[in-house]
Parts: structure tokens; C-alpha cells; sequence
């Protein structure tokens, strides 16, 4: 995870737009092939990642680990909502706050980064901290740090 991962108080039209923003950090760090947006995007439109998780909704857009070059997180925090298709129901959107754009190199992180993540996506006052928070290194320390409790 590097700190220009992470974009606080984003202003985007779509999901589409959020997507694209953080893919292309990635991609332009590395960590990422050519094909990653775009794949992210069709999985986005098949299989939503869109969670209602109380006050702060959240999304977690992934693809495949063929398009990943290094694992990572990118997230940005945004200005304004944008809707994302319910992963357990995706006829119903929702809007979304946080957007954890995840690219898992090695599947078998996936599992234990998703268990993480789920831990952090039930700690409100942390994603309510992460909303407000108006700088990338704080988000970056926000995140580290839950991460880290998280693990343990």
C-alpha cells in the first residue's frame, strides 16, 4: 500500500470515474497491467461489489489476479456519493462513500485481506474517521493501522 493510493474528498460523476481514477494510480505505479480497469469494470457490471454497511456505505471492486502485477488497496474517500450495484442485490444501488479498489496478486491473500476488510467495513467510527479525514497520509495511517489490528 503506498500513501498516493489513497484519495481523500474525491469528486466523481460514476463509479466508473472512481474506478478509473484509482486504477490508473495503480497502473502508473506498476502494480497493475494494461488490462486492469477495464476488467474491474465488467466484473463490476456481472458481479457487484456494492455494501451496506450501516451509516458509511462502502464498495470493494476487484478483478481477477491475472491483471494484478503487485497486490495492493487503493481508496478513495468521496465528496459526494456515487451508486453501486448491491453485491446481494444487485437490481438495488446504493450510494457508496469509501471505494477499497483491491488488487490481489496471489488468490489465496484475497481470503485473509476480505476478512480484514470486513472487520474494518464493521467499525464505524473508523470508516466515519476515514470520511472526514482531508489528507492521504492520514487515510494511509488510518488504514495501516487498522490493517495492522486487524491481523491480529
Amino acid at each position: 500500500m503506498l500513501q498516493e493510493f489513497f484519495i481523500p474528498k474525491l469528486t466523481a460523476a460514476s463509479n466508473e470515474e472512481v474506478i478509473g481514477i484509482l486504477g490508473q494510480k495503480l497502473l502508473n505505479a506498476g502494480y497493475v497491467a494494461a488490462t486492469f480497469i477495464d476488467a474491474v469494470l465488467q466484473r463490476e457490471r456481472t458481479l457487484p461489489t456494492g455494501l451496506q454497511t450501516g451509516a458509511v456505505n462502502v464498495a470493494i471492486p476487484h478483478t481477477d489476479a491475472t491483471h494484478v502485477v503487485k497486490s495492493t488497496i487503493a481508496l478513495a474517500t468521496l465528496a459526494q456519493p456515487v451508486n453501486f450495484r448491491l453485491m446481494v442485490d444487485p437490481a438495488t444501488e446504493i450510494g457508496v462513500q469509501l471505494v477499497f479498489l483491491l488488487a490481489v496478486r496471489d488468490p489465496r491473500e484475497q481470503v485473509e485481506l476480505l476478512k480484514k476488510l470486513t472487520a474494518i467495513f464493521q467499525d464505524e467510527a473508523l470508516l466515519r474517521q476515514m470520511l472526514e479525514t482531508a489528507d492521504s497520509q492520514g487515510i494511509y495511517q488510518l488504514m495501516s493501522a487498522a490493517l495492522a489490528v486487524k491481523n491480529g
